[in-house]
C-alpha cells in the first residue's frame, strides 16, 4: 500500500503497548547477558572511558536536539499525512551531525582537547561523535514508527537486533576481544542494522516517497517558525542542561577518574534495567496525549494519567527496591569482584528509574501540550540546584568537597530528580485538575510496602539458605514476587490499581484457559 491516506490498519494502543513490553522482556533477558559480559570484558577503566566520552557528546546531542525530536513525534503523532515533515526533520539531523564534527575538529585545533576530556584517546573521542549521532538517529527512527502505529513491526526488529548483538559480544568475549574499539564498532553495527529496517518500513508502508524530500523554500521557512515556536522556550533549559550535565560527568572524571567513571556508569546501567517496562509506554503514551490534546479532549488526557502513570511507577517500583536490597549480588552476578567497590553508588542508582518513569511520563503531558516554557523554567531551576550539590559531593576535602565519587553523584542524580518530578506532577494536576497529594502518597507508599517485603525476602533467605549469590537471589526474587502479588490481591491500591482491575485480570486469565 504506497498511499498513506487509506492507512487504517494502525494497531490499538494495547496491542502496541504489548509488543513494546514483549520486546523490552526480550531485550531485557538477552540485555542480562551483554549486562554481564561487557563491564567484565571492559573493566572498569575501559568502561568508565565509554561512559564518560558516551555521555559527554549525548548531552551536546541533547543539546542541539533542544527538544525538536519531541516536537517532531508529538508533530508527527498529530499529523501523520505530512511526509515532508520527516524530510525536513531528517535535514536538521544532519546539519546537528556536521555542527558536532566542527565542534571536535576545533576543540582539536587550539588543543583544548587535553582539558575537555581528560586522559583520553583523541580516536575514541571520534568514535564517540559517531556513535552520539547514531544513537540519536535510531531513538528518533524509533519514534517515526511509533507515530504511524508500525510498533509491532519495530520492536519485532528490536528482538533480531537484540539476538545479533548478544551472539556478537559472546564471540567478542570468547576469543578475547572486548576492546573498547571493539566495542565501538559492535554498537555501530547493531545501530546501522536498526536504522536500515526501520527505513524499510517507513518506506514501505507508503509513509515516505522521494517526492517528499523535495521541499520548497517556502515549506523550510514554514517549519523553522513551527519548530522555534515550539523550542525556543527550552533553549535556556537547553543550554543550561548542557552545561550542568557536562560538568556532573567532568568533575567526576577529573576529581575520580576513570575507574569511578566506571562505577557510576555501572550502577546507571543496573538502574536502567529497572526501566525496562515503563520504558516501553513512555513514547506510546506521548503519542496518545499529543492526538487527545489535539482533538481538545482533556478528559481523555486525565484518564490516560490516572490509568497507566501510577501503575508504572510501581512496576518500577517493584524492581528497584527488590535490587536495592539485592545491590551487593546484583554487582557479582553483572560485573564481578572489579565492582565490589560501586556497592553504594548501586544501591542509591536503582532508585532513579522510579522517578524517571514519573518524569518522562509527567513531561509527555508538558509536551503534547506545548506547554515548553513552563517545563523550562522548573526545569532550569532544579538544574541549577543541582550543580553545587555536584561540586560538594564530588570534590575532595581540600577543595570543601565530600570527595565521594560515583556515590555522590549518584546521590545528587536521585535527590534532584525526586523534587523536580514532584513540582511538574504538581502542575500538571493543575493542568488536568486531579489531586496532587493522591499521587504523592502513593509514591511513598507503594516505595515503603516494597522495600519492607523486599527486605523481609533478602533477609530471611540469606539467613536460612546458603545456596550461593545466584540461587539466593533467585530464591528471595521468587519470595518477594509471591508477597507483592498478594499484597496487590488484597490492597491494588497500592500499586495504582482497583479491584476491579483484579477481577478483570483473574477474569480473563478463566477465559484463556476455557479455550
Amino acid at each position: 500500500m504506497n498511499n498513506i491516506e487509506n492507512k487504517t490498519n494502525q494497531d490499538p494502543l494495547k496491542k502496541r503497548y504489548f509488543y513494546k513490553l514483549f520486546s523490552g522482556l526480550g531485550g531485557y533477558a538477552i540485555g542480562l547477558i551483554t549486562a554481564g559480559i561487557i563491564p567484565r570484558g571492559l573493566g572498569p577503566k575501559n568502561f568508565g572511558d565509554f561512559n564518560f566520552l558516551s555521555s559527554f557528546f549525548s548531552q551536546i546531542v541533547n543539546f542541539l536536539d533542544m527538544g525538536s525530536s519531541t516536537a517532531f513525534y508529538t508533530k508527527l503523532s498529530q499529523r501523520q499525512k505530512e511526509p515532508t515533515l520527516i524530510s525536513f526533520y531528517s535535514y536538521f539531523v544532519i546539519v546537528v551531525a556536521v555542527l558536532l564534527l566542527v565542534f571536535v575538529a576545533f576543540v582539536r585545533l587550539f588543543s583544548f582537547h587535553t582539558k575537555l576530556w581528560p586522559d583520553q584517546d583523541l580516536s575514541f573521542v571520534y568514535l564517540a561523535v559517531f556513535w552520539a549521532v547514531l544513537n540519536w538517529v535510531i531513538t528518533i527512527l524509533n519514534q517515526v514508527t511509533d507515530a504511524f502505529g508500525l510498533t509491532v513491526s519495530a520492536e519485532t526488529t528490536k528482538i533480531y537486533q537484540k539476538i545479533l548483538s548478544v551472539f556478537m559480544i559472546l564471540v567478542l568475549y570468547y576469543y578475547k576481544r572486548i576492546t573498547l574499539l571493539n566495542f565501538f564498532l559492535y554498537q555501530y553495527i547493531l545501530f546501522i542494522f536498526l536504522f536500515v529496517v526501520f527505513n524499510y518500513f517507513i518506506v514501505h508502508n507508503g509513509y515516505l516517497s522521494g517526492k517528499a524530500w523535495k521541499l520548497t523554500i517556502t515549506a523550510i521557512k514554514k517549519y523553522i517558525r513551527e519548530f522555534i515556536s515550539y523550542c525556543h522556550p527550552l533553549l535556556t533549559y537547553s543550554v543550561i542542561g548542557l552545561i550542568v550535565g557536562l560538568f556532573d560527568r567532568w568533575i567526576l572524571q577529573f576529581y575520580g577518574g576513570s575507574i569511578q567513571q566506571g562505577f557510576y556508569g555501572f550502577s546507571y546501567q543496573i538502574g536502567a534495567m529497572c526501566f525496562i517496562f515503563t520504558g516501553s509506554m513512555t513514547v506510546l503514551l506521548t503519542r496518545e496525549f499529543s492526538i487527545a490534546f489535539n482533538a481538545k479532549n482533556l478528559e481523555q488526557m486525565k484518564t490516560l494519567f490516572r490509568r497507566y502513570i501510577p501503575l508504572l511507577y510501581s512496576i518500577t517500583a517493584y524492581f528497584s527496591c527488590f535490587a536495592a536490597l539485592q545491590a551487593n549480588k546484583l554487582i557479582y552476578i553483572f560485573g564481578g569482584n572489579k565492582y565490589q567497590s560501586a556497592i553504594l553508588p548501586v544501591t542509591i542508582m536503582v532508585f532513579y528509574p522510579i522517578h524517571q518513569t514519573y518524569g518522562q511520563l509527567s513531561n509527555a503531558v508538558f509536551m503534547a501540550t506545548g506547554q515548553t516554557k513552563l517545563y523550562s523554567k522548573i526545569g532550569i531551576i532544579f538544574t541549577l540546584i543541582g550543580l553545587p550539590i555536584t561540586y560538594f559531593l564530588i570534590a575532595p576535602h581540600g577543595k570543601m568537597g565530600l570527595q565521594a565519587g560515583a556515590t555522590g553523584l549518584a546521590i545528587k542524580m536521585v535527590f534532584t530528580q525526586f523534587i523536580a518530578v514532584n513540582t511538574y506532577l504538581y502542575f500538571n494536576a493543575k493542568f488536568l485538575k486531579f489531586s496532587y497529594w493522591r499521587y504523592l502518597g502513593h509514591q511513598i507508599v507503594s516505595i515503603a510496602c516494597l522495600l519492607l517485603i523486599a527486605f523481609v525476602a533478602t533477609f530471611a533467605i540469606d539467613r536460612v539458605l546458603f545456596l550461593g549469590k545466584i540461587l539466593n537471589f533467585i530464591t528471595a526474587g521468587f519470595i518477594y514476587t509471591l508477597i507483592v502479588a498478594a499484597l496487590i490481591f488484597w490492597f491494588p491500591i497500592c500499586f495504582g490499581l482497583k479491584k476491579q482491575d483484579i477481577q478483570s485480570f483473574i477474569y480473563k486469565i478463566k477465559e484463556y484457559r476455557k479455550t
